[in-house]
Parts: structure tokens; C-alpha cells; sequence
């Protein structure tokens, strides 16, 4: 059993919801990466979604992308990255961390090198955008076998065969794009998600994370009322940028402390 698999596992025996915060790497230093991450721990994540910046995302809001700017003018690249992971894993041999960015730097690293790499440092999942799950059989095999589970997008749009697909494939948890747009977009619907996750778990026995759009303990409580997990990214990136680096630590795990207090609030 992984990781993320024994942290749902855990949860669902004590009636609690998953807390997954989003982090770019690198921003807005190298050096706050591995803070940030223990201070998201300490605020109550359950699982922690770690961004490798990249230069042209497909899925990523306007403040995520200045995130991946930031830290590429830094030069964070995926091996450094995984650096980190590496580091935070010393001192945390218990949450989940979960790769979340593009195809392009692990084609250009190579599949079979950022495989063993990443299980090395300790990565628990991987979400990459661009890879479909028609495109992604041997590469998800390949995650399997090195204990890391292979995490895939689903949206408002996405259909029965698409479910099929991607249950055929992930392993860990799904993750449920909440609208139809990029993060951080402020449309959330909660209704419309709610009513869209019962077709998920037609086809998959796995945990459903939501995300996109989800900026307070008030929305995550809605969230979590019919989600497995709630996913929060772009607020917390806003409130990195809010911050200096010497208050960044402090601020974020206030944030994240409170949408915690509001998921454990929730009635399912």
C-alpha cells in the first residue's frame, strides 16, 4: 500500500477528509520550499501537491504561472525539484508528496530516469497534465512497479469512456477539476460538482479530490461535504506573493489552518 493509499485509508476510518495544498516549487525561493512544506504539514495537510514550474502550462491560472515564473527566473528545474522532495522526505518519512506540472521536462529528463529518480527522493504521486491515459499506460506501469501512484485529471467535461480510461490507469486518488477553466478562476459551482461525482465513483473505487477554485474554509467546507479530498492551490500561492520571505511560513500555515478548521467542520 502507498503512502497516499494508507493516508485515505486512515482517513476514511476516522470519517475525515483530505486536505491537499499546492505549492510551486521554488517560489518564491528554493530555500522556503522545504519550510513551506513542514509548515503546511503543521497546519493539517494531509497530502502535499508540489508544483514543478514550467514555462507554457496548459491548466494553470494567471497567479500559478507567476509562481512557475518566479521560480524558473530562479532556476528551479525538475531535478532540483525532486531535490527538495528528497530533503523534505529526511525529515518527514510520513505525508504524501505528489509531483503535480507537464510532459516536457520528464520527456526531456526521460521517463525511466524521473521514474527511479522520484522514487528515490520519495515522491508518492505524479500528476502530469499532458499525459492522457491513452498516452500514459506504460508510463503509469512504470510508476506502479517503484511504488509511486499515477494521478490523472478529470473535468465537468470529461466523459463515461474518459472516466473508464482514466480508472483503468490511476492509482491513489482522482483528482475532479471543478470547472471548466484554469485554477483560480472564481465560478465554482458546488452543486454542479456535487452532482457530477456520483459517475465517478461509478467507475472508479478511488478517492475524488476536488480543486480549482477553492479560495476558503467556507467553499472547502462545501467541498468536503461530498469530496474525498479538497485540493486548494491558487489562494495559497496569492498569499505567498502577500508575504515577505520571512513571514511567508507563518502566513501560509494560517491560511491553510483555517480551510482546514472548515473541511474537519463539514457535514457530509
Amino acid at each position: 500500500m502507498s503512502r497516499i493509499q494508507a493516508t485515505f485509508a486512515r482517513l476514511q476510518a476516522q470519517g475525515r477528509k483530505a486536505l491537499i495544498p499546492f505549492i510551486t516549487a521554488g517560489d518564491p525561493e528554493a530555500d522556503l520550499t522545504v519550510p513551506l512544506m513542514q509548515a503546511l504539514v503543521e497546519a493539517g495537510a494531509d497530502v502535499i501537491e508540489l508544483g514543478v514550474p514550467f514555462s507554457d502550462p496548459m491548466a494553470d491560472g494567471p497567479t500559478i504561472q507567476r509562481a512557475s515564473e518566479r521560480a524558473l527566473a530562479r532556476g528551479m528545474t525538475l531535478r532540483k525539484v525532486l531535490e527538495l522532495v528528497a530533503a523534505f522526505r529526511a525529515a518527514n518519512a510520513d505525508t504524501p508528496v505528489v509531483l503535480m506540472g507537464y510532459a516536457n521536462p520528464i520527456e526531456a529528463m526521460g521517463q525511466e530516469a524521473f521514474t527511479a529518480t522520484a522514487a528515490a527522493a520519495g515522491v508518492d504521486g505524479v500528476l502530469v497534465v499532458d499525459y492522457p491515459p491513452e498516452e500514459a499506460m506504460d508510463f503509469g506501469r512504470a510508476m506502479k512497479a517503484r511504488g509511486i501512484d499515477p494521478i490523472f485529471l478529470l473535468a465537468p467535461t470529461s466523459t463515461d469512456a474518459r472516466i473508464g480510461q482514466v480508472a483503468e490507469v490511476a492509482s491513489g486518488y482522482v483528482y475532479y477539476v471543478s470547472l471548466a477553466g484554469v485554477t483560480g478562476a472564481g465560478h465554482l459551482d458546488t452543486d454542479a460538482v456535487a452532482a457530477r461525482l456520483p459517475a465517478i465513483r461509478e467507475k472508479t473505487g478511488l478517492p475524488v479530490g476536488v480543486g480549482f477554485g477553492i479560495r476558503d474554509a467556507a467553499t472547502a467546507a462545501r467541498i468536503a461535504a461530498f469530496a474525498d479530498a479538497v485540493v486548494v492551490g491558487s489562494r495559497i500561492i496569492e498569499e505567498i506573493e502577500k508575504s515577505t520571505p520571512e513571514t511567508a511560513c507563518a502566513q501560509v500555515k494560517a491560511l491553510v489552518a483555517d480551510i482546514r478548521k472548515g473541511i474537519d467542520g463539514a457535514k457530509s
